[in-house]
């Protein structure tokens, strides 16, 4: 399968909750899935969302 990727980094001053929430509704409403999460010392975390590459087109990335 193909796939197509989309990096994210969130800052340290994004709580928790407020990360799951946000991505929950990538999830929900344009078909991105975690693929990995990376949380530096520094606190920011590196996230990489995926979802399979469609012929239609998607929604993009609004976070």
């Amino acid at each position: 399968m193909d796939y197509e990727y989309a990096p994210l980094r969130l800052p340290a001053n994004v709580d928790r909750m407020t990360a799951t929430a946000q991505l929950a509704i990538q999830a929900e409403f344009s078909g991105w899935e975690l693929a990995r999460v990376r949380l530096f010392r520094d606190g920011t975390r590196q996230i990489m969302l995926r979802r399979r590459v469609r012929e239609q087109p998607q929604p993009g990335l609004s976070i």
